[in-house]
């Protein structure tokens, strides 16, 4: 005790250089431990730097910037995708659904008045139907009721046979036999309304068949092709059948001659002196096309 009382201050000075060296101590062990592992992550930054260098392509270097070449193509992708875009636009469903859906009552009614408007619409360009034609619908047009979950997927078939028959109208094809279409209700019983391709879909689009029978010529052909291939919907043709076309369809109405009155279109022979007779005999075609409607998928589904 006497010592201690004697060297009181030289204890106290001890004992608080005794904790000052066990704090730096701990310090000193800390700041080592996080050396160390910044110096692994630098080891490691050095070998995935090393990977890309190493990759095909990579980084690039001081000549060769292969990131902001990268950039580049990123942006003239985005570009070509924007482009491309506008061949995907959808085709708005008859009718098109609110908040609430789609009632039995509005589809009726949407689709005799879609129907009507198609009729008028190939009578207004001189285009023969079938006699009383619905167009793929006759099995269900009068019906007033459907079947439990068919109003969504028939109103989006009703909107894509329209822009179909817009693209014929326009072309001013002479006759059309028929539009088939895949089944997508249990309402769909008409045979001669359908054909036995579904749907199909993947990744990125449902893709939709239709078979499009029509009597044409030559140019009204050209017509139709450049019509679907210049829709701003991405209509794809898979197979084209054209043949001498027979009979018309009997029994139809438009403003228009038949298209098997080939006399009606070829006019007489013209003779210049001198030289041969020159002669535009051109005969109708039956024309069967399968096309297929891409239609992408929103994004996220």
């Amino acid at each position: 005790m006497v010592w201690i009382k004697r060297n009181l201050w030289f204890l106290i000075g001890s004992v608080v250089a005794l904790g000052l060296l066990g704090v730096s101590g701990f310090y000193l062990f800390a700041q080592n431990k996080a050396n160390n592992e910044i110096e692994q992550k630098l080891a490691q930054g050095y070998s995935d730097l090393n990977d890309l260098d190493s990759e095909n392509p990579n980084p690039g270097n001081e000549r060769v910037d292969n990131i902001t070449a990268a950039r580049e193509q990123r942006k003239e992708w985005q570009a070509a995708i924007a482009k491309a875009g506008r061949f995907f636009e959808p085709i708005p469903p008859i009718p098109a659904a609110d908040a609430n859906g789609i009632t039995d009552q509005e589809f009726a009614s949407a689709l005799r008045q879609t129907i009507d408007q198609m009729q008028h619409d190939a009578q207004a360009s001189s285009v023969i139907l079938p006699p009383q034609y619905d167009f793929s619908f006759g099995a269900i047009k009068s019906r007033i009721t459907f079947a439990p979950g068919s109003l969504n997927p028939l109103s989006v078939q009703l909107g894509e046979v329209k822009a179909i028959g817009d693209i014929l109208f326009q072309a001013k094809i002479n006759s059309l036999d028929s539009i088939r279409r895949s089944r997508v209700s249990p309402d769909d019983v008409e045979m001669a309304d359908y054909i036995d391709r579904p749907s199909v879909t993947n990744d990125l689009a449902v893709i939709t068949p239709y078979e499009i029978t029509f009597r044409c010529f030559s140019t009204e052909l050209a017509g139709v092709l450049g019509g679907l291939a210049n829709s701003t919907h991405c209509f794809i043709v898979k197979t084209a059948v054209v043949e001498p076309a027979g009979a018309a369809t009997g029994g139809g109405t438009a403003g228009g001659a038949r298209p098997d009155d080939a006399s009606a279109n070829s006019p007489s022979p013209v003779l210049f002196r001198g030289g041969l007779p020159t002669v535009l005999n051109e005969h109708p075609l039956k024309v069967t096309l399968l096309v297929e409607l891409v239609k992408l998928k929103p994004s996220g589904k």
